[in-house]
């Protein structure tokens, strides 16, 4: 069974690029533009979430 859930973004602008966090993961990730941010933080906190699984309620 494949579970999905929404998680928040935070991007901020910082000079040249910007930066993203998952405020439910803590996942941070980078990039020249938003839509590489937010690739780059979807891989970080799906790669993150494969070695520390969420605990589902019931």
């Amino acid at each position: 069974m494949i579970l999905m859930k929404t998680f928040t973004a935070i991007i901020q602008r910082e000079e040249d690029m910007y930066i993203a966090t998952c405020v439910e993961v803590g996942t941070v990730s980078q990039g020249f533009d938003i839509e590489e941010v937010i690739s780059n933080l979807k891989e970080s906190t799906e790669l993150y979430l494969e070695e520390f699984p969420l605990e589902v309620g019931v």
